[in-house]
């Protein structure tokens, strides 16, 4: 027994000494692993998202104060005022030809598109033109690229992947670039086999639109990382822009947590769309006449109670009333409501008002000379929109458009904060249910909110359809291949604790 005791000190330091061995070399291995993991991102291009914020057990405990900078900054930006960026090394490249891009569509339907090209661009080893923006459609936007985001910090966040540059050298002046539109979700491999092709022939190339030109699935993980690069790092908002997002976020914050609705029921979307439900006979004559006058807006004659029932209409301002309400928001709960003009006007608002008084719009958080700046400019206004949605602590979309679909995926690269993905098909069903006292208002409660239990960004992957590109989930919704296997677990774990 006394030799045993005795022993136990050599013992000790013998286990010492090997533990100290193993601890310096497991140390050392993963210096050496993290190194060549960062240079690997580098190389690859990899998107590094932001440090992700507390996430609230409920709507009432955010710890934390986003802003707009916060929102689009790179990770390896995150030092703020302490240090410079670092400079990304410049991609050495043999270019194909120069690519110039037309995008179409709203803010985010541009944005997406923007993504898209640059994937495309990198892939063939092109050289990119600064994108133009939609001027022809029906916000008719004066906008350029640069008057809303940073082309700066777009082209030197970029500078690692592809080479952008603000025009055409002058050797091309004069000359016509090829125009064309590429073929709807296409996959690399049609670029490849068919565009590149044309470049090389013709050396410029002009995609004439831009929107959903590449497929959702089915890409090289690499060119779809470098999609989630471009839309959550290069593309920054401009530095007027983004202090006025700031301010707006700072002021919604004060009083603590927020919500925003995307109320999409304006007259553009509603006349686009067909649906007219709630709408008197002069307002749907009125949004009838403005789908006809559109020539690009190609469905004319449309069933909109039929519509409406198959979920693809956004719901009115009353019916998301009833919604909030049933999902257990409280009387004070403070809403922004992001869109342009609600079509009606404030008798739309009227019931969404009565029931939720802490209601806040852009014009009571700006003052007159700060909107000004941005009057006829719809593209910039949306701009606030999305920093405001993207920083919000719920986020509540009455439609599934471009905003709704592309800050959902934000939301998510930022930590998979609560956005509710409404399920407008059953929702109308349940409300009409009501309304006509076939439920009670508990019954009708119990029912929306346990129609949405698994719709509020938990951690999953998109849906796929072959062939039917349209049907599935989008890209931009949920970049899964964006966010690591750790990171969704402990998400999960948390969607399952609140």
């Amino acid at each position: 027994m006394a030799k045993r005791k005795a022993s136990l000190p050599v013992i000790r330091r013998r286990i010492g000494g090997v533990g100290l061995l193993r601890w310096a070399v497991r140390v050392a291995s993963s210096i050496v692993l993290w190194t060549a993991l960062l240079q690997l991102s580098t190389f690859f291009g990899l998107p590094l998202s932001p440090l992700r914020a507390a996430r609230p057990s409920c709507i009432g405990n955010r710890n934390t104060s986003a802003t707009a900078s916060a929102v689009t900054a790179v990770a390896s930006d995150d030092v703020g005022d302490l240090a410079p960026p670092a400079l990304p090394t410049r991609r050495s490249y043999r270019s194909n030809g120069y690519l110039l891009i037309s995008c179409n569509g709203g803010l985010n339907q541009m944005r997406a598109a923007i993504c898209d090209m640059v994937t495309v661009a990198r892939y063939l080893n092109l050289t990119m033109v600064v994108p133009e923006l939609d001027k022809q459609s029906f916000w008719a936007d004066p906008s350029d690229f640069g008057d809303i985001f940073d082309v700066d910090h777009f082209i030197y966040s970029l500078r690692d992947e592809v080479k952008v540059i603000r025009e055409l050298p002058h050797k091309f002046n004069g000359k016509v670039p090829l125009s064309m539109q590429p073929v709807s979700w296409s996959s690399e491999k049609y670029y490849l086999r068919q565009i590149l092709p044309l470049v090389r022939k013709h050396k410029v190339i002009r995609f004439s639109r831009t929107d959903s030109r590449l497929a959702n699935n089915g890409l090289p993980l690499k060119l779809q990382k470098l999609r989630c690069h471009v839309n959550y790092n290069a593309l920054r908002f401009t530095p007027s822009i983004e202090a006025l997002g700031n301010k707006m976020i700072s002021s919604l914050r004060k009083t603590g947590s927020f919500v925003v609705l995307h109320l999409r029921y304006e007259m553009d979307m509603l006349a686009f769309s067909g649906c007219t439900h709630g709408c008197s006979g002069q307002e749907t004559a009125e949004l009838t006449r403005m789908r006809y006058a559109y020539p690009w807006w190609k469905e004319k004659e449309i069933d909109s109670e039929k519509k409406r029932l198959e979920g693809l209409c956004p719901l009115t301002p009353g019916e998301t009333t009833l919604v909030l309400k049933a999902l257990g928001f409280p009387r004070d709960t403070r809403i922004y409501i992001a869109s342009g003009e609600i079509y009606g006007g404030e008798k739309r608002l009227a019931a969404l008002k009565a029931e939720f008084p802490n209601i806040v719009r852009k014009e009571m958080l700006l003052s007159e000379d700060e909107l000004h700046l941005f009057q006829k400019h719809s593209t910039q206004m949306a701009a606030l929109d999305y920093l405001v949605s993207v920083a919000s602590d719920v986020f509540i979309p009455s439609n599934d458009g471009n905003m709704a679909k592309v800050v959902e995926g934000h939301r998510r690269f930022m930590g998979f904060h609560r956005t509710i993905q409404l399920d407008r098909k059953k929702l109308v069903e349940l409300i009409d249910l009501f309304e006509d006292q076939e439920l009670s208002w508990n019954e009708f409660c119990a029912a929306v909110k346990e129609l949405h239990e698994g719709r509020m960004s938990q951690p999953t992957r998109r849906k796929v359809i072959a062939g039917q590109p349209k049907e599935e989930d989008y890209f931009y919704a949920n970049p899964y291949e964006c966010l690591g296997p750790a990171r969704k677990r402990r998400e999960k774990l948390k969607h399952t604790e609140t």
